[in-house]
């Protein structure tokens, strides 16, 4: 598969209700154009974890992938996200100076194992509209 250029591409859980949400809302707020997105279950999203030597069931739920220069999970995906939506959410980036990884990966972790019961899941990966699928690598 072919990557899109100069793209960050988040790999999401895509039968996760909250998951989905905040696919969303990046997409509403990505002004500059830089996210492409791809669900951990896709056929991209196994071939990323499996060469990467990633495990989905302890990743729970987000990755950031910038092809050719690193990827990012848990709350350091999350910060990546904020950086590039900007407004309020780049505050989020002092997080990642002023907390350890393992408290804040400890935060993250917490919400995403709790995910599903607190939002719901889907019986199978949201569809995009026909106006967002130019957004997904896989429609």
């Amino acid at each position: 598969m072919d990557l899109p250029e100069n793209k960050k591409i988040i790999l999401f859980d895509g039968v996760c209700n909250l998951c989905n949400g905040a696919v969303n809302y990046v997409i509403k707020r990505d002004k500059k154009d830089v996210f492409r997105f791809a669900s951990l279950q896709g056929e991209f999203g196994k071939k990323f974890l499996t060469e990467r030597g990633l495990d989905s069931e302890e990743l729970d739920s987000i990755v950031v992938y910038e092809p050719g220069v690193a990827y990012y999970k848990k709350a350091d995906a999350a910060t990546e996200i904020a950086k590039e939506i900007g407004g309020g959410w780049q505050i989020l980036g002092l997080f990642n100076y002023i907390l350890p990884p393992v408290f804040r990966n400890g935060i993250y972790d917490f919400i995403a194992r709790n995910r599903y019961r607190w939002f719901g899941r889907k019986d199978q990966c949201m569809i995009p509209t026909p106006e967002l699928r130019s957004k997904f690598l896989e429609a």
